[in-house]
């Protein structure tokens, strides 16, 4: 069955005077990624690229009109999509390798997703049914052809590392767990931290290939002591310290077993 075509591809929400929320209204949960841009004095940062489906630097044009560091918090295909759109390209060095690599393929189509990989999916929460693409972003768009484009990192990050905008500083931290390379932005003078898929109020996952169920419980547990005031996760709603908490000591709770 063939899909609608989108009116557009991209939506955005102000989220306060400098911070812009982009997202792909058409992607599943599972894969609809949070795009966050904030504008600093001396350069932007743009916090992950979506999946690569449309052009995120065309869409979002207006916003790029200085200098602008793209940071991808882990090379997941959802974060990295667009990435190779920017010419300031920053990622931990555990996931520099993939980055750089791509994937040949990586289908959208959900008659290429088995069975039993749609019902590993269903039981941590993600129901993926009705399919990945709602719409289509232009004619003759063949979700099954989808790729995930290899880019070089203009920069490869590690723990300590500062992403300095002019007027404001966040700091690199090591979340690994979900992923090898895995990382936030924390910036200290505020508590807001940017958590890509560290961390995020929805179905953590955790069994996925390159994830590690203990290392990302001692990821949780750092959380745990960040003095947060508000994280702007990789996907869903964002959420203050009390709810990173929760999320926190519930999947310590859920895996205390198995880490």
């Amino acid at each position: 069955m063939s899909l609608p075509l989108a009116k557009r591809w991209f939506e955005r929400r102000v989220v306060d005077v400098d911070l812009t929320l982009i997202w792909e209204p058409h992607v599943h949960p599972l894969l609809r990624c949070n795009i966050w841009h904030l504008r600093g004095r001396a350069a932007d940062l743009l916090v992950d690229t979506g999946l690569g489906v449309a052009s995120l630097r065309t869409a979002a044009r207006d916003l790029f009109d200085k200098s602008l560091m793209a940071v991808a918090t882990h090379a997941h295909a959802d974060h990295v999509g667009s990435l190779h759109e920017f010419d300031a390209r920053l990622i931990h060095r555990d996931e520099a390798a993939s980055l750089l690599k791509g994937r040949e393929s990586y289908s959208l189509d959900l008659a290429d997703y088995d069975a039993p990989s749609r019902a590993r999916l269903a039981r941590v929460g993600y129901d993926i049914s009705g399919g990945l693409l709602t719409a289509a972003p232009h004619q003759g768009y063949l979700p099954g052809n989808h790729r995930q484009q290899g880019v070089e990192p203009t920069r490869v990050l590690v723990e300590g590392d500062v992403v300095d905008l002019g007027d404001r500083a966040f700091e690199v931290l090591h979340l690994p767990g979900h992923s090898p390379g895995s990382i936030g932005l924390w910036e200290a003078a505020t508590g807001l931290l940017f958590s890509g898929d560290a961390i995020y109020d929805g179905p953590l996952l955790d069994e996925i290939p390159g994830a590690d169920i203990a290392v990302y419980r001692h990821t949780m547990e750092r959380l745990l002591t960040l003095p947060v005031s508000t994280v702007h996760g990789g996907h869903d709603g964002s959420f203050g310290a009390e709810r990173l908490a929760q999320i926190a000591q519930a999947y310590l709770r859920r895996t205390d077993r198995l880490g």
